[in-house]
């Protein structure tokens, strides 16, 4: 294959090939390097490239590899892996202390359930029994259990939002 056939061949993924690696990598240079070594890589491959049905398909396996394999090089510490809509997923002292806050709340409000929906919720919730085992154990029918379950839901959902929007109006 010669050059004027390559280009002709890689032409309509090679933009495909780049949006890839900027997906991949952070920085634009290291997409647009990471670009040329993947058509680099191709090229070499030259007549070997005929022999796969979905070229484009190929080139994007090889550029997801090279990717991850620059991600994981000494070479590249001071990359990590980010999308654009990428966030900081580690909660903030504030977010953590409502939610202890929240889940105070909420172990209070089953402890004052009845018994047989407190004990539904523990075992459906909490130990994640399914209804017939649920069933099984408490003797129970399983439509009576779901009942028994949307309702200790509604309660503490109710409850909660009492709590959350207490004073605002």
């Amino acid at each position: 294959m010669n050059q004027k056939e390559f280009v002709i061949l890689i032409t309509p993924f090679r933009d495909k090939v780049f949006r890839l690696a900027k997906r991949l990598l952070t920085s634009t240079e290291e997409a647009e390097d990471a670009t040329q070594e993947v058509l680099v890589k191709l090229w070499f491959k030259n007549e070997g490239l005929k022999n796969y049905s979905n070229i484009e398909a190929f080139a994007m396996t090889v550029t997801k590899n090279y990717c991850l394999d620059q991600l994981k090089s000494k070479r590249a510490s001071n990359l990590s892996i980010a999308h654009s809509n990428y966030t900081d997923t580690a909660a903030s002292l504030q977010q953590k202390v409502e939610d202890d806050d929240s889940l105070n709340w909420v172990e209070k409000i089953i402890n004052q359930l009845p018994e047989q929906q407190r004990l539904i919720i523990q075992m459906r919730e909490v130990e994640q029994y399914e209804f017939d085992e649920i069933a099984k154990i408490i003797g129970m029918n399983e439509t009576a259990i779901r009942v028994a379950l949307s309702r200790a839901r509604k309660t503490i959902r109710e409850n909660m939002t009492k709590t959350h929007n207490y004073g605002m109006q």
